[in-house]
């Protein structure tokens, strides 16, 4: 247990000192997202969907993105897909139509970087994941694991508008078809409203990986009420200021 405990802390150290510090989060919950994605909605009423390896979507809350998954060197690797976790059914080939078991939770869309069929432990795309936001926020995060690999390690870094690296943070990450949600959360958090992309990679070469539905940090939008009360305070304080000089 200690030498996992001294490894934890190695992989951990590698994120970069910042003045706007930002911080590993590894548990959903931790995150405190107020939106989220859910990749369901790429596929619509179908299981599953083959993606381009650039494409846009959008929040719960109205947030644009936009995802870059490069294309795989080979070919034979298929292009990134959507589909959904599900319990293998007797009798049932298991395929992107019928749901993969996995080691998310059971009925999550997983965005998937393309594999190449066939193949026996099976080649995929590894190339990074990237999400872009159209406004940064203060954190976001996913679950991730890799197709045909059992253990692994995770990475996740963030950057601001202007490309600066704002952390870059590492874990150790299990894939399974036990569907019990032990896939790890990758998740990064800032002092600030400044992150922009986020990039999310593995260990595993030559292996196709999947991350489930990205939870949001958004910078919370005032309420109406809020927002006219603070204009009308100014200007009861800029009447009041007025009303002094002209006594004066």
């Amino acid at each position: 247990m200690l030498v996992a405990n001294i490894a934890l802390t190695a992989l951990l150290a590698i994120a970069p000192t910042s003045s706007q510090a930002a911080s590993f989060i590894g548990d959903r919950a931790e995150l405190q997202g107020n939106d989220q994605v859910d990749w369901s909605n790429l596929v619509g009423e179908s299981t599953f969907k083959v993606l381009p390896n650039n494409f846009s979507t959008t929040s719960e809350q109205g947030l644009k993105l936009n995802v870059q998954i490069p294309q795989a060197l080979s070919p034979q690797i298929t292009p990134p897909v959507v589909f959904q976790t599900l319990p293998a059914s007797p009798g049932i080939p298991v395929s992107f139509a019928t749901g993969i078991p996995t080691n998310f939770a059971s009925g999550d869309f997983i965005l998937f970087t393309g594999y190449e069929p066939g193949t026996f432990p099976p080649n995929g795309n590894a190339e990074p994941l990237t999400i872009a936001f159209e406004q940064p926020v203060l954190g976001a995060g996913a679950q991730i694991a890799v197709n045909g690999t059992r253990n692994f390690v995770g990475s996740v870094a963030a950057f601001d508008n202007n490309d600066n690296l704002l952390g870059r943070f590492s874990f150790p990450g299990t894939s399974s078809q036990v569907l019990d949600n032990s896939a790890q959360f990758l998740g990064i958090s800032s002092d600030t409203a400044n992150i922009s992309k986020l990039v999310f990679s593995t260990s595993a070469d030559n292996r196709a990986f999947g991350i489930n539905a990205l939870s949001i940090s958004a910078k919370p939008v005032p309420e109406p009420s809020s927002s006219a009360a603070a204009t009308l305070g100014v200007a009861w304080f800029a009447l009041l200021a007025i009303k002094r000089k002209q006594k004066t």
